[in-house]
């Protein structure tokens, strides 16, 4: 899987994290909670938003990701 999407500007692709939550379908206040108890994608602050990069979605995805059937991913 391709993990490094860029734009025509050459920078990689913001979500915002209300572009995160729906496309993860959870509420943006879960997104809130995951990030204070560390559980969630890694953000980064532009000014007072939050905004997460396509790449670390797409790192943190493949983390909770079952390593078998039926069987939680390690750490969690």
């Amino acid at each position: 899987m391709e993990t490094t999407t860029t734009t025509l500007s050459g920078l990689e692709p913001l979500l915002s994290i209300e572009e995160l939550s729906e496309y993860l379908h959870v509420p943006v206040r879960t997104l809130y909670d995951w990030r204070l108890t560390g559980k969630g994608p890694c953000a980064v602050h532009v000014g007072r938003q939050l905004r997460y990069f396509v790449s670390d979605v797409h790192a943190w995805l493949a983390s909770q990701r079952e390593r078998e059937p039926g069987h939680s991913p390690e750490g969690a």
